[in-house]
């Protein structure tokens, strides 16, 4: 790969999730500060990730896969996705929010795996290569909570009571408009001839992997992963309204620190697995979600601010140790008749079924325990933190460890 192509897909990185980290953190505080939503309106809306999630492999399946060139593909999603962020700013109330947003969303998901794509079709080892381009996303969403915070204040208290916090949708815009236009300059990624073929949907969306279920230990492994993602639903959607409310300052700018967890966590991945096993990483990883909700519900802006600091930097544990050492191991189960159907599977149940179901519990606990204008948020993180509590027990007492094999 040379150079200037390296260069090409690490910009297309980062423009990819500085687009993405521009809004969607802010979204539960700017849905609850400005256009008065209720929490079960905020999980209509962020649960139309969970539909863009289960739409996206099949727009990529049956369309994008077989016709038409990639980067063009993207550039066109992601140029409607600019003027789509644009009316999302001009937006004044949740009915009007929601239909944009949705489709935003539908756009937007199938982006992620074309971006993976281009990438992988410039690569001879992407094994080795990947990591050095996917890191520029991790990249663009920190560079995203840092511009918010720090260099326009937009998540302050003063601002967001003046309404500034939509101008989160028109930087997004911004970094869609620019996205859009550098796509039809990236290298030509055109359809691999083999996709020509027809494909059943059952094989995109992966349901030809649910034979895979039969394996009992697969079977807890998958049923734990959906369960688990209601206290991930928990963390994106209540997160930065929870710090807003307690009076944090630049609290997406601090909540950034989650993704700098993260970048050093998948680092340390490897050895984890290597000297504990698979069982063992992954009950530290849902320990971690159970701890990093405590220590939100009892941390606050003065004495317990390390505490809010130290759940936030637990998200690499959290999502390292569960969800990328879980799409190894589902990897390792599926063998090389499952691989692509298998890992389809996994991410249909998590972030579509998963989430979906998280993000319509975590608005409702919200709303319930909601008085007037403030929140009980203890009791509300206690929820999340009880969930992980208990999907890590039946974890333990019905998975049986097992060695798996991972590339070095």
């Amino acid at each position: 790969m040379s150079y200037f192509i390296k260069f090409q897909l690490s910009l297309m990185m980062f423009l990819q999730f500085f687009i993405w980290g521009s809004w969607f953190v802010t979204l539960g505080t700017f849905l609850n500060k400005n256009l008065d939503a209720t929490g079960i309106q905020s999980s209509i809306a962020f649960s139309t990730q969970s539909w863009g999630a289960i739409i996206a492999p099949v727009f990529i399946g049956l369309i994008a896969d077989k016709y038409f060139n990639a980067e063009k593909i993207l550039g066109i999603l992601h140029l409607i996705g600019g003027y789509l962020m644009i009316q999302l700013y001009q937006s004044t109330s949740f009915d009007l929010f929601y239909p944009l947003v949705f489709f935003y969303m539908i756009l937007y998901m199938p982006t992620l795996a074309l971006v993976n794509s281009i990438s992988f079709s410039q690569m001879k080892n992407p094994s080795k290569e990947f990591s050095s381009i996917r890191v520029f996303g991790t990249l663009g969403w920190i560079f995203s909570g840092i511009m918010i915070s720090y260099f326009f204040g937009w998540d302050s208290q003063l601002s967001i009571n003046d309404g500034l916090l939509k101008n989160t949708f028109r930087m997004a815009a911004i970094g869609s408009f620019a996205l859009g236009i550098l796509s039809f300059f990236l290298p030509k990624t055109p359809p691999n001839s083999r996709n020509k073929k027809s494909r059943k949907l059952k094989n995109i969306l992966g349901l030809d992997a649910l034979k895979l279920l039969r394996d009992k230990n697969f079977f807890m492994f998958f049923i734990t992963s959906i369960l688990i993602c209601i206290p991930l639903a928990f963390y994106y959607q209540q997160t930065n309204p929870f710090l807003v409310d307690i009076g944090m300052e630049n609290p997406t700018g601090t909540m950034a620190l989650g993704q700098f967890s993260e970048a050093l966590f998948i680092l340390l991945l490897p050895l984890f697995l290597k000297k504990f096993g698979f069982k063992i990483t992954l009950i530290i990883g849902m320990f971690s979600w159970f701890l990093r909700y405590l220590l939100f519900a009892y941390g606050d802006v003065n004495d317990g601010y390390y505490l809010l600091i130290l759940g936030i930097f637990l998200h690499g544990i959290c999502y390292d140790f569960f969800f990328v050492s879980g799409q190894i191991y589902t990897d390792f189960k599926a063998g090389q008749n499952y691989k692509s159907s298998a890992q389809g599977l996994i991410t249909l149940a998590t972030y579509g079924v998963g989430m979906y179901i998280g993000f319509w519990f975590a608005g409702f606990i919200s709303d319930f325990y909601k008085v007037g204008l403030t929140f009980n948020w203890k009791i509300i993180w206690v929820f999340p933190s009880l969930i992980s509590l208990f999907v890590m027990f039946l974890f333990i007492i019905i998975f049986r460890n097992e060695k798996i094999k991972t590339k070095n």
